[in-house]
């Protein structure tokens, strides 16, 4: 490398650094980027960590016992003990009827006066499960907890009594990865991916659109900095700030809430960091678009937050969309993050999956800054 070459370079470094000291001190002084990269996703943490559960437990169903009997109480007894259900107990079967229909209770269960004789007969005990359906979700888990006690409550009762007890078929059954089959397990992953999108995309886009309002980019543009050296000045800071913020929620993921982490925290990153690049790129892209906050903010939610929490896995299962929705989300960057997200906490370094969306992470992260570059000039126009 010759003289000119080497000031040249130096020059570069120079601006560079400049750059990256002058959005860090930026951030330092401004209160809303330092509370949307930490303070944002600790609240959003805490607020599905402990306020939302997909998990059905204490539902309040009716048990309406026609004729109490021992085995009668002993069956109540079961769904009472069940920390899936809080049942209240009726003397008809009309008195269930009524607590149902007006919502008192998500289901109800009828014993009928011939239970204890018909138990063990060929044509089996007289019982009845009723559940609301306003809540399909709900009402699938209700059946299948019901399911579940009915036949755990009869293997007991048999092996107590000594009677032979006729399954033709005997299940036992193993869940992969979240035994618990806890909710809990596989939110806090994915909300992982929407506080990433939250500071990459838009407290990017909105920051930038801050400075054209102010007047403090068309300075930037008078000097003799170059565009790819405004781009890269942006990005290491918000990249810096991103990746504190995913440290802080992996933190939260697996020493409060008790999400293990089966997979390499050095891998995590690695994606993390792909997945920061691409959102940091939109927010990039957003910004040449919308020089105003508001435009921006507006933007960045349609764009990037609001498909990141309903067409990513997050929420909702990517597999019961209809099909013309599927094939949308192949769009969305945190889809391909959620699932790398979810199989690093759960499952491990599954590489199977973490290679293809990353490579996905990667090819997208490349669009988003080309398209940036592309439609950045030195000039106010």
């Amino acid at each position: 490398m010759n003289a000119p070459e080497a000031t040249a370079g130096g020059s570069r470094a120079r601006r560079l650094k400049g750059l990256v000291r002058k959005e860090t001190m930026q951030i330092v002084r401004d209160p809303s980027s330092i509370a949307i990269a930490f303070v944002l996703p600790a609240v959003l943490l805490l607020l599905f960590g402990y306020g939302v559960s997909l998990d059905a437990k204490h539902v309040p169903i009716a048990v309406a016992v026609e004729s109490p009997s021992n085995a009668t109480a002993s069956f109540t007894a079961s769904l009472i003990a069940s920390p899936y259900f809080a049942p209240t107990l009726f003397n008809d079967r009309q008195s269930a009827e009524r607590a149902l229909v007006e919502r008192r209770v998500e289901g109800m269960v009828v014993l009928r006066s011939d239970f204890s004789r018909r138990l063990y007969s060929p044509r089996g005990a007289p019982i009845q499960a009723i559940v609301s359906g306003t809540d399909d979700n709900t009402a699938r888990l209700i059946s299948g907890y019901l399911s579940g006690t009915w036949r755990t409550w009869l293997a007991h009762r048999a092996a107590d009594e000594r009677r032979p007890l006729a399954q033709p078929v005997v299940r036992v059954q193993r869940v992969w990865f979240n035994p618990e089959v806890r909710s809990r397990n596989f939110l806090v992953p994915g909300l992982i991916a929407i506080n990433m999108t939250l500071i990459g995309a838009l407290l990017t886009a909105m920051v930038i659109a801050r400075e054209w309002e102010r007047g403090t980019m068309e300075a930037l543009l008078v000097t003799p900095v170059r565009i790819g050296e405004i781009i890269l000045g942006k990005l290491i800071p918000y990249f810096v700030l991103g990746m504190g913020g995913m440290v802080l929620s992996t933190a939260m993921a697996v020493w409060l809430f008790g999400v293990p982490l089966r997979g390499s925290f050095l891998v995590l990153s690695g994606v993390a960091a792909t997945f920061m690049v691409a959102m940091l790129g939109l927010g990039l892209l957003i910004s040449t678009v919308a020089r105003s906050q508001f435009v921006a903010g507006q933007v960045a939610i349609i764009v990037a937050f609001l498909p990141a929490f309903i067409l990513s896995g997050f929420m909702f299962d990517i597999a019961s969309m209809p099909a013309a929705v599927r094939v949308f989300t192949y769009i969305v960057p945190a889809r391909y993050f959620v699932a790398a997200l979810q199989s690093l906490f759960l499952a491990g370094d599954v590489w199977a999956i973490v290679i293809p969306n990353t490579a996905a992470l990667v090819l997208m992260g490349a669009i988003f800054l080309g398209l940036t570059r592309r439609r950045s000039h030195k000039s106010l126009e």
